[in-house]
């Protein structure tokens, strides 16, 4: 969490420490740890600094990225996320770190094409996610390349220069390994996209006809 980020949001509401703290629910002298950088909130506090404060789930801390996971509970995450493709789902879901949910995602094997699609509009919602966490954690996972190849499709689509500095971090440590991007694919399919895989795929040595102007809800 960005503890500056507290202190700059309280003053443009215009609140004391004693009124955000009351609001919060907190002391006043433990708002100004925060603020200072002292202390981290809990999980629960963060959540309400995100309600009260109106903050980004970038906010959020992070968390243990999930192996396996299903295909409505990702679809319902995103949705929580504000992804316009799922806006007709109802969630209930918890709104999670786009950073953990990003690597939660591109993590699994078998990833629909729903889901797999809306991730470059996440990294594009939120380019300000932790890339600090997340480098290294999909450097951990050998997920760099599937992390990269969502960064691409994101800055390619909106022109968007910011998200260059976390792509040539990835790059730095990118697998020669072909891999796909998250589906496990039959000898055919595997067979048909080393011909039609699009060049931002092939620049990450992934396998997938994914392409910045196919994604409708990233510009």
């Amino acid at each position: 969490m960005n503890h500056n980020q507290l202190k700059v949001t309280r003053l443009n509401r215009r609140w004391t420490q004693q009124e955000a703290a009351a609001r919060l629910g907190v002391t006043q002298a433990y708002l100004s740890m925060l603020e200072e950088g002292l202390r981290d909130p809990s999980s629960n506090l963060a959540r309400r600094l995100m309600r009260v404060y109106g903050l980004p789930p970038t906010v959020l801390p992070v968390s243990d990225v999930r192996k396996s996971v299903t295909a409505d509970s990702l679809a319902q995450g995103l949705a929580s996320l504000g992804y316009p493709g799922f806006s007709h789902l109802q969630t209930g879901t918890r709104v999670a770190n786009p950073a953990v949910f990003l690597l939660t995602a591109l993590a699994q094997h078998n990833l629909e094409a729903r889901v797999a699609e809306g991730l470059p509009w996440l990294v594009l919602r939120y380019s300000d996610m932790d890339f600090g966490w997340l480098v290294p954690q999909a450097r951990m996972r050998n997920l760099q390349n599937r992390v990269g190849f969502s960064v691409t499709l994101a800055r390619l689509a909106s022109r968007n220069d910011a998200l260059q500095a976390p792509e040539e971090m990835l790059a730095d440590s990118k697998l020669e390994k072909e891999d796909s991007f998250c589906k496990d694919l039959s000898d055919p399919e595997r067979r048909w996209l080393r011909e039609h895989s699009s060049d931002e795929a092939r620049r990450w040595n992934l396998l997938s006809d994914l392409r910045p102007d196919t994604l409708r809800y990233v510009a």
